[in-house]
């Protein structure tokens, strides 16, 4: 995922560039007004929707950089003509990038950066490194919680991580609309962490690794042991869903990841409505 660090290396590494920005966007097309890459002679940053449209976009700025011809406006209709089929029209900006434009660029990632929601990975085993991994070309903050420091080794780069003697004590602190992902070494441990999560009624979305036998033993501990009653509506248990039964880490990561994503979109558009 495009991101600030990776914006100011690549400006440093490539002074001539140019900035590519979809400036119109009219009936069905790849991304929106606003949307924005960066050319330079042998390299790119950002993507405008790829494809021909995205190859024609780049064959031009390169033009312009090299001053063998180039437009500083292209209108771009994205049918059979040019191999596509989204039907709609898109007009391209193009800019040499000059140091106040990058600022202006610069702090509109920021921004954007500030807005990202939030998933929180209880557990660095197999499963929390796969799913720390699958997570991090997305545009969230994530961070993975532990008791253990060796298993805070080899994270992506990017993710944030805490070593905590009682992690169910974080849940209290995490911003409303978060992720809550469970996978700890310790069964009571998971347990302490999804009752904690359970009080709280504003995270987007509550989930622990294991099986349905885990589920119901978590219900019956809830009530017993715990004497709480909670929603359990609100709580996936198993992660992933059932779908797919394969329990490779990196399988059950991916399905984990499309499940969080849906349920902090639905989140978001709840609150905003």
């Amino acid at each position: 995922m495009p991101d600030r660090e990776t914006f100011d290396a690549y400006v440093k590494r490539h002074p001539a560039t140019v900035l590519v920005e979809i400036v119109e966007a009219k009936g069905s097309t790849p991304r929106e007004a606003g949307t924005f890459m960066l050319v330079s002679p042998g390299d790119f940053w950002g993507t405008i929707g790829g494809g021909q449209f995205e190859f024609m976009a780049i064959e031009n700025a390169r033009k312009l950089l090299a001053g063998t011809g180039g437009q500083d406006f292209l209108d771009i209709p994205l049918g059979p003509e040019i191999g596509q089929c989204c039907g709609g029209r898109t007009g391209l900006r193009f800019q040499r990038l000059a140091t106040e434009m990058a600022e202006r660029l610069r702090e509109r990632i920021t921004h954007e950066e500030r807005d990202w929601p939030e998933v929180h990975l209880f557990g660095a085993g197999h499963v929390g490194k796969a799913l720390a991994g699958a997570f991090a070309p997305l545009p969230l903050v994530v961070t993975v919680i532990e008791t253990r420091v060796d298993e805070l080794q080899g994270l992506p780069a990017g993710t944030r991580s805490h070593l905590l003697a009682m992690p169910e004590s974080a849940i209290r602190e995490l911003p409303a609309g978060s992720a809550v992902i469970i996978l700890t070494h310790d069964h009571a441990l998971d347990f302490l962490i999804a009752k904690e999560a359970l009080a709280r009624n504003d995270l987007a979305y509550i989930g622990m690794i294991g099986s349905m036998t885990k589920r119901a033993t978590f219900a019956r501990w809830l009530e017993k042991e715990a004497r709480v009653s909670a929603d359990l509506s609100r709580f996936t248990l198993p992660i992933g869903g059932s779908a797919v039964r394969d329990k490779r880490p990196e399988v059950i990561a991916a399905m984990t990841v499309a499940e969080v994503l849906a349920a902090l979109h639905a989140y978001r558009n709840k609150s905003r409505s």
